[in-house]
């Protein structure tokens, strides 16, 4: 179950670097292709909503009605949520303004459009990126402590709490941050929760992931 929980984390990190990432070559001005990051960028938002929904709603109740011990400590780690909905927030209007563009108009004044909203939209990304990586620094270690004194009939449910937080779709992202650049914790375990059908897509949703890292100007290529 934590190696289902790290390996959430994980896509989630990778995730974000990724959109992070292509909002700062979209800046500088290189070439990005706007309607991919739309679309990798509303993913993100989602997973992390989802994510947190299952957390605030599922979770985080058990773990604290079997260990009130550490309700002090679980209360500290979640702390974090509300402002991670803010930044996610500002940035879901930043790619909601890239996206208005799109409609026919004129180039340049559609350009001038699309660098506002990038420029609104990378400190938002910047700032999600920098709080979901201390949250889970956080989040990680606690979870560790308490996970193995979790009684056997809880763990079903925990463990559906994990699994209706991941995204519901996407799945050529969600194989590709599986795998880029290294396999992620609980690969095996996550591979197992799929369906056979979509575990034989494998090749191609990861050929789906390389056109979308190509698309959103990446210069390390995954193989």
């Amino acid at each position: 179950m934590y190696e289902e929980f790290l390996a959430v984390h994980t896509i989630m990190r990778r995730g974000t670097a990724l959109v992070s990432e292509s909002f700062e070559r979209l800046v500088a001005g290189e070439p990005v292709d706007v309607k991919v990051l739309v679309g990798t960028a509303r993913w993100l938002i989602e997973f992390v909503h989802r994510h947190q929904m299952s957390e605030d709603g599922q979770f985080w109740p058990v773990l604290r009605d079997r260990f009130p011990e550490a309700v002090a400590e679980l209360d500290r780690v979640t702390a974090e949520h509300p402002a991670i909905d803010v930044e996610m927030h500002v940035l879901s209007r930043a790619v909601d303004a890239i996206d208005a563009p799109q409609l026919p108009g004129e180039r340049e004044a559609v350009l001038v459009v699309v660098g506002r909203a990038a420029l609104s939209g990378l400190p938002a990304v910047q700032g999600l990126q920098a709080l979901l990586t201390r949250h889970f620094e956080e989040e990680e270690p606690v979870l560790l402590s308490l996970f193995p004194k979790v009684p056997d009939e809880e763990v079903p449910r925990l463990r559906e709490a994990i699994v209706d937080g991941a995204p519901h779709v996407g799945p050529h992202l969600v194989f590709g941050l599986m795998e880029d650049p290294e396999l992620i914790p609980g690969y095996e375990v996550m591979m197992g929760n799929f369906p056979v059908p979509v575990r034989w897509m494998r090749p191609v949703l990861l050929a789906r992931y390389r056109a979308i890292k190509k698309a959103l100007g990446a210069r390390d290529q995954f193989r």
